[in-house]
């Protein structure tokens, strides 16, 4: 070590003695350690909440087990199986009825048996198809029984099935195996291809009819972000044959020509008949796709911390903040769920879930423009991603993991999926500040519960919310980000997105979100009210020869189902809540409001064959009578054959009426993306935010959020710089500690 070296060192020595040295005098001491215990709040569920919650790993092992011993079949683990197996392709919890539910956790009756449902393929039989069981009871199964046909009407055709993570991985070894060494030249000397620097994105639904089940797949560069990096080539493979030999590509598609095979491919482009397009190859970063910083890292983000710990408590899957309570779930096809939501001890809302969400794809490329993309049969909440702790959620929030068994017989834990943290969004939630007449300031700080999960399908992250408020509202909230699909640019492209890198096309498309809200405002019973306002001429009592235009409320009870049902472009009355047969102090009916924040593009016409099976994105919000028979808007089986859709939401919508019933709203949100520059290397959450607000009307006496504990009052007669007048006095002395960070960790690569 040289003289310089240590005369640096021993400078930033002295440098670091000096800063403690002026903490030490300014506060007298230095900063203690924050508090990270929960705060003890009052346990009003016993356990009730536990009707609902996810299954365990272990139940998940007792369900398979069962059914692998008592169904009388060979049952091959979906990880490996052929189409022509049989096999578990999910697990998840059988929500009981809500009637039981009901009668449970009110009257003190029953709890319901706990149950699972599976999802089996049965490929090795002479007419295959798909089986729904409910299994139990849990954790001991004793029984199944097969739900299908009570459920759909009919079994569901095997043709139907989601595709497995295995199946995909049979097209590629079909693709690497037997199909590109056919086309040696073209795919050595255009591509580059060495066997493993080309990945597939398939495309849906697979084909034009039912039965059907042939895919395109368009090749990128294996790299990070590949889905931006297109190389022009796409197949069309048909896999519908349960015997994997019998798969064949029946069109290939490069830069802006079709060919019957790679063999007519391979030909042409010997002969020189091919135009080519040539794509740089990418190193395996990315390059423009890399989402790795360009900048070094700096000062810190600023954080958020809890000076005396949390105050909400999280116990199994039930949840307590301030004046809420509510469960918790995820479901494996539809992700994040909560039943149960009271406010004030009284139930508000017995469900609300994500339901579907939709991608409508335009492209000049066969797989672009054929895409329709419906995750929930993908599985939102099997594809339900690990978190990262200050990125993804706020450092110190309370991190869960999430269990799920789907495509393998095996339960999979993803850690830290999903994450629950009070965030003060920094702006009042009410104040004023009056200097008219009397002088004072009074406000409340709008700190909300959040509940998130974020589910990365493919090239989208969806970001999930729930929020929860102070004054009795709540939101449900999704932010999209990942990478925006891309088509090869060629001919007219520029028809169908931006380029937004040398060969890549963002491809228009739109995205819409379905959430079921099954709201009880002041009990089962509810009526839909809409509230709006016109404006009326008058003359003025005061001077008769003069005339005002004066707004005037509007009000109309919707009666049935039909009138209910709110195109997505229609006008939306811009009050609706559901009212219940009770009265506020005032003499109104007390409601919980609707509000929906939504820019969706439009749906795709209702003359297309395959509308019918996302029908309940023609709706921006469509309130029907609840029923134990409709306890979803879409199915998994509508993806992959949604010419003859399994369940077809427009088919709830009969009329019927909803006056003084239990009923059901669907809201649909959703966005029109086209990609653009700014969306390399991915796509930000600004500005592609959608969803929701619940929000009381009438149903309190007065605004909730005054009993709040975070409220700040005081007048210009009062020292606003003592504690016991002004809280916020006193956050020099209660916040003056250092948060008590734990250490970093990840564990979202492990497993996959």
């Amino acid at each position: 070590m040289n003289m310089k070296t240590v005369l640096v060192l021993l400078v930033l020595a002295l440098a670091t003695i000096f800063a403690l040295v002026c903490v030490l005098l300014t506060r007298g001491k230095g900063p203690s350690t924050c508090k990270h215990q929960p705060q003890e709040q009052e346990d009003t569920d016993g356990g009730q909440s536990l009707v609902f919650a996810d299954l365990s790993p272990e139940e998940m092992v007792q369900v398979v087990q069962y059914l692998r011993g008592s169904l009388g079949v060979q049952l091959v683990d979906a990880s490996r199986a052929k189409p022509s197996d049989n096999c578990i392709a999910s697990v998840d919890l059988q929500v009981p009825a809500k009637a039981e539910v009901l009668q449970f956790l009110d009257e003190g009756g029953t709890r319901p048996p706990r149950e699972a449902l599976a999802v089996l393929y049965f490929g090795n039989q002479p007419d295959p198809n798909v089986t729904e069981y409910v299994v139990g009871p849990l954790p001991t199964p004793a029984y199944h029984r097969d739900v299908t046909v009570q459920r759909y009407g009919g079994t569901v055709p095997y043709h139907r099935r989601p595709t497995l993570a295995v199946e995909y991985q049979q097209i590629a070894e079909v693709l690497r195996g037997q199909v590109f060494p056919t086309a040696p030249s073209f795919m050595r000397q255009v591509l580059e291809y060495d066997g493993a620097n080309l990945a597939a994105l398939t495309a849906t639904p697979r084909g034009f009819q039912s039965g059907d089940r042939i895919t395109w797949f368009a090749l990128f560069q294996n790299v990070s972000g590949f889905f931006v990096h297109p190389v022009g080539l796409e197949v069309l493979v048909d896999h519908s044959s349960l015997d994997i030999s019998q798969w064949t590509v029946s069109r290939v598609f490069y830069n802006g020509q079709y060919y019957t095979d790679m063999v007519q491919l391979e030909s042409a482009y010997v002969q020189g008949r091919v135009s080519v397009q040539k794509v740089r190859r990418a190193p395996p970063g990315g390059d423009f796709s890399s989402m790795k910083p360009r900048a070094p890292p700096a000062a810190p983000f600023p954080l958020q911390f809890e000076p005396q710990g949390p105050r909400y408590s999280v116990r199994n899957n039930y949840v307590l903040f301030q004046a809420w309570s509510f469960a918790f779930g995820m479901s494996v096809s539809r992700g994040l769920r909560l039943f149960d939501i009271r406010h004030q001890g009284e139930r508000i809302a017995y469900e609300i879930s994500v339901q579907e969400a939709l991608s409508v794809y335009g492209s000049n490329c066969p797989g672009g423009m054929s895409t329709r993309y419906m995750d929930s049969s993908f599985g939102i909440g099997s594809y339900t991603s690990p978190l990262v702790r200050g990125v993804d959620c706020p450092y110190l929030a309370t991190y869960l993991d999430v269990h799920c068994l789907a495509h393998s017989q095996f339960p999979r834990t993803t850690k830290g999926a999903l994450c629950i943290f009070e965030q003060n969004l920094g702006s009042p939630l009410r104040r004023h500040y009056s200097n008219l007449e009397s002088l004072y300031y009074g406000g409340l700080v709008n700190s909300a519960l959040v509940v998130r999960s974020i589910a990365t399908v493919g090239n989208y992250d969806y970001v999930w919310d729930f929020i929860f408020y102070q004054n009795g509202a709540i939101e449900g909230k999704v932010q999209a980000t990942g990478y925006p699909s891309s088509s090869f640019l060629h001919g007219d492209g520029l028809r169908y997105g931006n380029r937004v890198w040398e060969h890549t096309l963002g491809t228009i498309h739109t995205h819409s979100i379905n959430y079921k809200v099954d709201l009880d405002v002041g009990g089962v019973k509810n009526s839909l009210v809409a509230n709006d306002m016109v404006f009326e001429m008058t003359q003025a009592p005061w001077s008769p020869e003069q005339q005002i235009e004066r707004p005037r409320l509007t009000k109309k009870v919707l009666d049935t189902e039909d009138q209910a049902a709110f195109r997505l472009q229609s006008k939306l009355p811009r009050y609706l809540y559901f009212a219940a047969n009770s009265k506020n102090k005032w003499g109104h009916q007390r409601g919980y409001r609707i509000q929906i924040s939504s820019f969706a593009g439009d749906h795709i016409p209702e003359a297309s064959s395959m509308e019918r099976a996302i029908s309940w994105a023609r709706y921006q919000l469509a309130v029907t009578r609840r029923k134990e028979e409709e306890p979803a808007s879409t199915s998994i089986y509508n993806q992959n054959d949604p010419w003859t859709p399994t369940v077809a939401f427009t088919d709830f919508i009969n009329n019927e009426t909803i006056t003084d019933e239990d009923l059901v709203a669907w809201i649909t949100a959703g966005f029109l993306h086209i990609p653009h520059s700014e969306d390399i290397p991915n796509t930000v959450t600004v500005g592609n935010s959608v969803g929701f607000l619940l929000r009381p009307y009438n149903y309190y006496d007065l605004d909730p959020s005054i009993y709040s504990h975070d409220g700040v009052f005081f007048t210009s007669e009062q020292d606003p710089t003592a504690c016991d007048t002004n809280p916020i006095a006193c956050l020099p002395a209660a916040a003056s500690c250092l948060p008590n960070l734990p250490p970093f960790s990840y564990d979202g690569f492990r497993n996959t």
